[in-house]
């Protein structure tokens, strides 16, 4: 599978136009917003709002992107992942960091939430399977990828949990109106806008350690 990290939003909560980070530091929705529980995906919202790249490994572009963590503490309903959607569904809040195939889920239960990639850009995930060199049985191993690589079996699993397959002999036999779905199938306009995370080496400590002080300012 494959996806975007962006913003679901409450169009009946949120009364102006969603296109940037920023608003997720805006005061008005203080109490309302959700923050994604991940240290790569929060510093990749911070780090872009920023205007840098979300794979820095300048320390003070990382600082930085911190420190503005930290300012928005007192606005954050929350750190989550799955609990989001329940909460977004609900209208227990305005705004939150999400996966796309949980905002589509989202969507489809709640008709008033919408989803956008923000101009400064994103991140595009993959899933992957991968045989350990330890596999004690490797023949089932690729038996099982094939299974899941069939294209009604992979076109029945992404009409199911919503995310992007790469497999477009699935992307044939799923419904027209999914494959329509923008924030199922984005824009290549929009995928130029976004990147992916590269492996940063030692350098992750770095990530590692500003997660850390922002986790203690929250008091978790």
């Amino acid at each position: 599978m494959w996806g975007t990290v962006g913003i679901l939003y409450n169009t009946k909560m949120v009364d102006e136009e969603v296109d940037s980070w920023d608003i997720l530091w805006n005061e008005k929705y203080a109490g309302k917003i959700w923050q994604y529980d991940s240290v790569r995906d929060a510093l990749a919202v911070s780090l872009l709002r920023l205007g840098y790249d979300m794979n820095s490994t300048n320390p003070n572009e990382v600082n930085q992107a911190k420190e503005e963590l930290i300012k928005q503490i007192p606005l954050l309903k929350g750190l989550g992942t799955d609990n989001i959607r329940s909460s977004m569904i609900n209208n227990k809040a305005a705004l939150a960091v999400i996966y796309a195939g949980d905002a589509i889920l989202c969507m489809e239960e709640n008709p008033d939430l919408a989803y956008v990639i923000p101009q400064e850009g994103s991140n595009v995930w993959f899933d992957n399977v991968v045989i350990p060199k330890t596999a004690k049985n490797v023949e089932a191993a690729l038996a099982f990828i094939n299974f899941l690589n069939d294209a009604n079996l992979a076109a029945r699993n992404t009409e199911f949990i919503y995310y992007s397959t790469p497999n477009q002999g699935a992307m044939e036999r799923i419904d027209e109106e999914l494959v329509q779905n923008k924030t199922f199938n984005p824009t290549d306009e929009t995928l130029s806008r976004c990147g992916v995370y590269h492996d940063l080496g030692a350098t992750i400590e770095l990530y590692n350690s500003a997660w850390e002080e922002f986790k203690t300012a929250m008091g978790k």
